[in-house]
């Protein structure tokens, strides 16, 4: 074997189990024709593993992610969960996750496929051709500065506070992935602040600057935030790497998610510089539709190509998974979320069918 890998699968709740199934036939399948061994190790996460132990990311499960050599995770949450304290919610589990791999950089493309244009809801013109990757700080920023959390003033009134932080050290190492990936792209990056209002934005805009001079082949720009919100639904070609940090990628890079019309389609990767990678799906659980076969697939699928080729190093396997979706979308299939007029309406197991006909093809 050329390979021989162990992979922590979640899959969560939702449609979750679903679309988890569909992506493990398909690395089985790979892994016979490129002589890759994978060893799956199934572990809880999210509302099953509140329902099973009372926490959001049991112990277990983290120590299984770790001794792994990547995680592949399917979607969390659901309505039966909402009104739980924010520290027992699906969603902390996630970060809990991210903070204890230590995975600092989120990779999101936002690639427009020939196939799914008239999907988007902007116009042809404006989208085709759009090929963006937007890299984002996973384990800084607000949703992890101190001091946060609702206090009672001496007025007797309630005040919340979160902290926008950020150190030299946490905002070099995601520049140096902005600019790393910008590299093996077109060698654009853009990087996303706030600096002419956050005093952290000023810092951050000065250490990517000074960053940026060991990247001479990479050519640099600087936005606010604001601006880049709108230039991503004005003119969203102009991007090819977008650098930012976690709030600011949180929201840009959904916003870029929708351009290509179905967030169901998109992958992601959150990469640290030790412990294995964690790669899933943009998209939500779909508690509405879960256990009804509707599901789409092809963005956890997608995952674990990026699993294959961030993760794994394995990028002739990566490839083959991404041909052969775009195979199935050559010959008409859809799921719901991205079906057209003239197109073949599947389910989620039949979508997967497809995909191994297409990679024993």
């Amino acid at each position: 074997m050329s390979g021989n890998y162990r992979i922590t699968l979640l899959p969560g709740d939702g449609i979750g189990p679903e679309i988890m199934a569909v992506t493990v036939e398909v690395l089985k399948t790979i892994g016979k024709q490129h002589q890759l061994e994978f060893q799956f190790q199934e572990a809880l996460i999210g509302g099953v593993a509140i329902d099973a132990t009372g926490k959001p990311l049991p112990e277990d499960s983290l120590a299984m992610c770790r001794d792994s050599d990547a995680v592949l995770l399917a979607a969390i949450g659901g309505y039966k969960w909402d009104n739980l304290p924010r520290e027992q919610r699906p969603e902390t589990g996630l970060l809990g996750l991210r903070a204890g791999l230590s995975l600092f950089a989120n990779l999101r493309p936002a690639t427009i496929l020939p196939q799914l244009i008239d999907a988007s809801t902007l116009k042809r013109e404006i989208v085709e051709g759009v090929d963006i990757m937007v890299v984002r700080e996973l384990t800084g920023g607000i949703y992890f500065g101190q001091p946060k959390g609702i206090f009672a003033t001496e007025t007797g009134s309630k005040r919340g506070v979160n902290t926008m932080a950020y150190t030299e050290a946490e905002i070099d190492r995601i520049a140096k992935v902005g600019f790393e990936t910008a590299q093996k792209r077109s060698g654009k990056l853009c990087s996303v602040d706030k600096a002419n209002v956050l005093d952290v934005s000023q810092l951050w805009r000065d250490r990517v600057t000074d960053i940026s001079t060991q990247y001479p082949d990479v050519e640099l720009s600087h936005l606010y935030v604001d601006n880049a919100a709108m230039q991503l639904v004005r003119a969203p070609k102009q991007f090819d790497t977008i650098v930012t940090g976690n709030m600011f990628g949180d929201i840009l890079s959904d916003a870029a998610a929708m351009l290509t019309g179905s967030i169901g389609m998109l992958p992601s990767a959150s990469l640290g510089a030790e412990n294995p990678g964690v790669f899933e799906p943009v998209h939500g659980s779909a508690p509405d539709i879960a256990n009804q076969d509707k599901a789409n697939p092809l963005a956890q699928v997608l995952s674990a190509a990026m699993m294959l080729r961030y993760g794994l190093n394995e990028p002739q396997a990566a490839a083959k998974i991404e041909a052969a979706v775009m195979q199935v979308l050559d010959r008409g299939y859809r799921t719901g979320d991205i079906m057209s007029e003239g197109m073949q309406l599947v389910g989620c197991k039949e979508m997967g069918e497809a995909l191994l006909k297409a990679l024993a093809a």
